[in-house]
């Protein structure tokens, strides 16, 4: 007859024979999938809200964080990183988009808190479906592939402008790239800024919206007797970095393909 003391041992033994495997199961199989679904949610809410009011709340990003630290621990005890250096891209890719945020090239805080939260939940490339997504593998970092993809989307808008600009005959370059004519009225209502400005009681063209009010700039315009002014859209980086959110999971790294075909 066993000590009880081998019975113990035995079951502790036996329970850690069943629990290891499953949680090794779950690492591979589940981890990058609630990876892929807490972004998606999150992001597609925080779209949603960008789109309605040009805000989005701060606790989705605290939760995205929250997740993503939970995730990389689960992944850590489970032994599933294929290079543990990766981790130190975590705090870098913060940094950058801070940085990025202070220089202009990210207008939105939104935006650069989603950023330093993605960069949490997804610091390496994710995988899927036993490593046969995504299609274009690569070496950098999960959440600087997502920027990289959603600032490649977002550069298409202007292709999508001059378009629009073709069919309503409004050449006059480079605007028609950074925007489109609306009337004064109808720029009240809208999410956008004047590409157009009164100096000296001249009209003048810009390149990039400035800092100035703009409701008394429109009213400006309707003093004048103008009546239709270019306007370029306040897109939201939300959309594209949702979407570039996506493609990462399933194409990879558009930029680093780019460059190998390019190459």
């Amino acid at each position: 007859m066993l000590h009880p003391s081998c019975w113990k041992e035995k079951a502790i033994t036996l329970i850690c024979s069943f629990l290891l495997p499953v949680s090794m199961m779950v690492d591979v199989i589940l981890l990058n999938v609630v990876r892929l679904i807490t972004g998606t949610l999150l992001l597609s809410y925080a779209s949603y809200t960008d789109i309605k009011t040009r805000r989005a709340p701060n606790n989705l990003w605290v939760i995205m964080a929250v997740v993503g630290a939970i995730l990389l621990i689960i992944q850590y005890l489970d032994g599933g990183f294929p290079n543990i250096w990766y981790l130190v891209f975590i705090p870098i890719m913060i940094a950058l988009m801070y940085l990025f945020f202070q220089m202009r090239l990210l207008f939105g805080g939104a935006d650069a808190k989603a950023l330093m939260a993605l960069a949490i939940l997804v610091p390496i490339q994710p995988t899927l479906f036993s490593e046969q997504l995504p299609i274009w593998k690569s070496f950098m970092p999960g959440s600087w592939i997502i920027f990289a993809n959603a600032t490649i989307l977002f550069l298409l808008i202007p292709i999508s402008l001059l378009i629009y600009n073709i069919g309503k005959r409004n050449l006059q370059f480079p605007h028609c790239l950074l925007g489109y004519v609306i009337s004064v009225e109808k720029a009240k209502q809208k999410f956008v800024w004047p590409l157009e400005k009164i100096k000296d009681g001249k009209r003048k063209l810009m390149y990039m919206p400035k800092k100035f009010d703009v409701d008394e700039e429109l009213a400006e315009f309707e003093k004048q007797g103008i009546t239709e002014i270019w306007v370029t859209p306040k897109i939201p980086f939300m959309i594209p970095l949702l979407i570039g959110f996506i493609v990462s999971f399933i194409l990879g790294d558009i930029l680093l393909q780019l460059v190998r075909v390019l190459l």
